[in-house]
Parts: structure tokens; sequence; C-alpha cells
């Protein structure tokens, strides 16, 4: 979800919410990453928070993403062995993902067959599904 100049991301105003002190530093890093198109990993903010700010180090990416992850306002993606990815969390806009394991490219989805199944399974196992995160891994095919 994208924002206008002076809004505050939705990951400020989580973490503000939850008592966190929203520094110079973090409130760059944070916009980096809300107002990502694609799922960059720590070093790829890194870079884009310090072309806005060069006092930003690569420790501080580090330790502000997990900050984030630690109140909950950043999804983190593993990649099977390769860095992971990032990109807010939005509750209210929930999608799986498609991992190419050959390129690291994240396709997003919704797929409401799934989303039933998925529901389904917890309901006969006895159980009320409140949430849940998937991730797929698949190579492309070749035509």
């Amino acid at each position: 979800m994208k924002k206008s100049k002076n809004q505050i991301s939705r990951i400020e105003k989580l973490c503000a919410e939850s008592g966190v002190k929203f520094t110079h530093q973090r409130k760059i890093i944070a916009d980096v990453i809300s107002n990502s198109n694609d799922h960059p990993d720590a070093n790829e903010v890194y870079l884009r928070s310090n072309k806005i700010d060069p006092r930003i180090s690569l420790a501080t990416v580090y330790r502000t993403i997990k900050l984030f992850e630690e109140h909950n306002v950043l999804n983190r993606i593993e990649l099977g062995g390769k860095r992971a990815r990032y990109e807010e969390l939005n509750e209210n806009e929930h999608h799986d993902h498609l991992i190419d394991i050959d390129s690291g490219e994240i396709i997003e989805f919704v797929n409401e067959e799934i989303e039933s199944l998925q529901m389904k399974v917890a309901k006969k196992l006895g159980y009320k599904l409140v949430n849940h995160r998937m991730e797929l891994f698949g190579k492309k095919i070749s035509k």
C-alpha cells in the first residue's frame, strides 16, 4: 500500500501504538519498506535508506528490521537458504506467496479455494483458524 509524502506509514503507526520510539532513521527505514513494490532484503533496504540518509548503517537496518519483526509490523519471507525478504504486514490485505527458487522472485496471490480449504482442515482437526501464512516454492516451467 503506497502512501503520500506526509502520510504516516502503517509500520510507524503500529510501532507508536506499541510504545516504540520512532527515530528519524527508523522512519526512513519504515518508509522504504512501506513504499517498496518488491520484497527487499535487508541489504536492499539499507541501500535505499542510505540514499535518503547516508548516516544509516547496515547494522541500523538489521536492528530496526528485528525491532519491527518483534512488534509484528513486518513480515519476514524466508527463501530457503537465501537472504530473507521483507514486506509491511497488513492484516486487512491477506495474500500468500509463490517464490521462484531460481530467481528469488516473489509473486503475491490470493486463492479463495485455498483459503476455504485451510479453514476446513483446521475445523476438521478441531480448530478455528485465526491466522496463517503460506509460502509456496517453485521453479518456472519452461515452454
